[in-house]
């Protein structure tokens, strides 16, 4: 699966004839405006998954909804801790593809934000 960060206003193409643009980012939603030709069907995942469809195994399971419906105890300490991890993590060599998969795997289970809340981390 290719993996692509787009910033709002960045689209990209697929197959010449799909286009998706990122429309605005807010908080862990994003809003995407997709143009395909009409025989191509648009279709969100939730959708077909509750339709009975099986989700694909490229999708990965994201933070939220691992932890949805129950808080996570958060405090300062965690909170320092989190942080002296990704300070470290900026400190070494960037180029190696360990590191890379170490900030990466370290992102999925604590997104940025998290941090940002010391008391209960409950995604919405």
């Amino acid at each position: 699966m290719l993996f692509l960060q787009l910033k709002a206003g960045e689209y990209m193409t697929i197959g010449g004839k799909v286009i998706v643009q990122l429309n605005d980012v807010s908080g862990n939603r994003c809003k995407l405006m997709v143009e395909a030709p009409r025989e191509v069907p648009v279709i969100r995942g939730e959708l077909l998954e509750r339709a009975g469809a099986e989700r694909p195994e490229c999708v990965m399971e994201t933070a939220r909804s691992r932890w949805s419906g129950s808080g996570l105890s958060w405090n300062r300490n965690k909170t320092q801790a989190l942080i002296a991890m990704r300070r470290l993590l900026s400190q070494m060599d960037s180029g190696d593809d360990q590191v890379k998969d170490l900030r990466r795997q370290l992102d999925f289970l604590f997104p940025p934000e998290f941090a940002s809340n010391e008391t209960t981390y409950a995604p919405k």
